[in-house]
């Protein structure tokens, strides 16, 4: 404030002083032109629509490093352990290795904004990565979505048992 009153009354005492003009910085970060053609630019068509088939090709889709069997990568062994935890039907779950697939590791990554892998689908829709994932597993978030969406193996055996109940009445 004090700098201010002191350029101003500066400027008044001399007649016709040119007043200053404020110079363009240098270097703008966010030019949203730019930014929006440099977050576009690696995930091509083919693999934009590779991913939408992998992402709609079970209810529960976990793009991780490795597989179910051999992860490789703590934090995507830790998201197959809280699945496994879950419940998950293995009947209504797909995972995709990453790591055989340069394109598919990049790409995935523009494909749902997210910057780190592993990454879980449900119904097509991304939920999260590994603490997003740790975080609703904790809170119970995960175990009331994942049974909303009807993936639990024990709830397809509830209702097999619950269907076979109600055959045998009607006899």
């Amino acid at each position: 404030m004090f700098s201010r009153s002191i350029a101003r009354q500066l400027l008044r005492q001399t007649p016709g002083a040119a007043r200053p003009v404020a110079a363009a910085p240098a270097f703008t970060f966010c030019q949203p032109s730019l930014f929006s053609l440099t977050q576009q630019r690696l995930l091509s068509d083919t693999t934009k629509q590779a991913i939408d088939k992998a992402v709609a090709s079970a209810p529960v889709v976990l793009f991780m490093k490795g597989t179910p069997e051999t992860p490789q990568c703590g934090f995507s062994r830790a998201s197959i352990q809280i699945l496994g935890l879950q419940g998950v039907d293995p009947a209504k779950f797909a995972a995709f290795n990453v790591l055989e697939d340069p394109e598919l590791r990049e790409g995935i990554k523009e494909y749902s904004d997210w910057p780190t892998i592993p990454q879980l689908y449900i119904d097509k829709e991304f939920v999260g990565g590994c603490d997003i994932i740790v975080s609703m597993h904790q809170n119970g978030e995960l175990a009331k979505l994942l049974d909303e969406k009807k993936v639990l193996a024990a709830a397809e055996a509830e209702e097999a048992a619950a269907a076979a109940a109600g055959e045998e009445k009607k006899e």
